[in-house]
């Protein structure tokens, strides 16, 4: 019997091997057991899985678990309205590659529901994630309403803890969302999008991302509770834009509600971010409220001296606030160690 084994690293390959033991001594195998986890469902579109649709494979994980369910996805384009639900805990997806699994629809705020009622903007997304404890790697999340179709969400995240490795989150109006009191935390992620297309009143912490701009406009609107102690923080993340949009034409954030906390800490910005940085959404008393702040900005669109007065330029002492212990270390699901294996079988 064959099996595959999935190299979880932030640049996962795909190798084959033998069951049969190849080794330099025949009583010492080649893989260790306690670095492999064994795949607990495999979704292939081609019909080589267990399941050709991701949300089949969900609902077969047993409900309220307390330890992690594995699906690693083959490559393939899935459209479908997927949904983690609320008694489905600690399932963790691993995509084959983030290019090539890519999981899609195309709802959007104003469509119809077969009832004849709207998504809305909430309803609108491609993938909801209610349950805890849940865990991405190498896959796309995509929204093609298309970038007239006004409000269309990639994802709506409302479990209390989620992480994302090396994904992707494409859209436009409203590409990524995560509701009030959520933790999150990306690392090596790209989003795309045009209006607010990271949005809501989550914590989240964006380490090493592509933030992508697809038309002008503005890249966050959070929603921060004022009782919550930190927003959205980027660390170390680049901003960019198709080669179309115009230089000085997208703004760092609006605030969704009046007290948004956004930072931007050492992030490499380019001539499409707008100079002032930050707006008010037309309403002054929002400058009073929201904490919008850079440390460290670099590149074109690092206009530090033309940002609007009630924006902040942290010094050192401040942005160390704002590092990855404090505002998320604890708070979110680990990543499988990269000298682990994730061990499926081929059928």
């Amino acid at each position: 019997m064959l099996c595959s084994i999935l190299l979880i690293a932030v640049y996962p390959i795909l190798i084959s091997c033998s069951k049969s033991p190849e080794t330099t001594d025949e009583t010492t195998p080649i893989e260790e057991e306690d670095k492999t986890i064994n795949a607990d469902a495999v979704v292939a579109a081609d019909g080589t899985g267990d399941f050709t649709s991701l949300q089949d494979a969900i609902n077969a994980a047993p409900n309220n678990r307390t330890a992690y369910y594995y699906i690693y996805i083959k490559k393939g384009t899935y459209k479908e309205v997927v949904t983690v639900p609320r008694n489905k805990d600690y399932i963790y997806v691993v995509g084959e590659n983030e290019v090539t699994t890519v999981l899609t629809y195309d709802n959007y705020a104003s469509r119809l529901k077969p009832d004849g009622s709207e998504y809305g903007t909430s309803g609108s997304a491609s993938f909801f994630v209610q349950g805890n404890n849940f865990v991405a790697e190498n896959i796309t999340f995509e929204n093609t309403a298309g970038i007239s179709a006004g409000q269309a969400l990639a994802i709506n995240i409302n479990g209390s803890q989620s992480a994302f490795r090396n994904c992707r989150f494409l859209g436009h109006q409203d590409t990524w969302y995560a509701g009030n009191g959520t933790y999150q935390y990306l690392k090596d992620c790209f989003i795309e999008g045009s209006v607010d297309f990271i949005f809501g009143g989550s914590t989240a912490f964006f380490d090493n991302c592509q933030l992508e701009s697809t038309r002008n406009g503005y890249i966050t609107a959070a929603s921060t509770p004022e009782a919550q102690a930190y927003g959205y923080v980027f660390h170390h993340c680049t901003l960019t834009a198709r080669p179309e949009i115009a230089s000085n034409s997208v703004y760092l954030g609006r605030p969704w509600r009046p007290n948004a906390k956004v930072i931007f800490i050492e992030c490499a910005m380019d001539k499409h971010i707008q100079q002032p940085g930050w707006h008010n959404w037309g309403n002054p008393d929002n400058e009073k409220t929201a904490f919008y702040a850079e440390y460290k900005s670099t590149g074109a669109g690092a206009s530090i001296d033309t940002r609007v007065s009630w924006s902040r330029q942290l010094n050192d002492e401040q942005a160390a606030n704002f590092s990855y212990d404090k505002v998320i270390g604890d708070k979110h699901p680990n990543f499988i160690a990269d000298d682990i294996n994730l061990v499926i079988a081929d059928n």
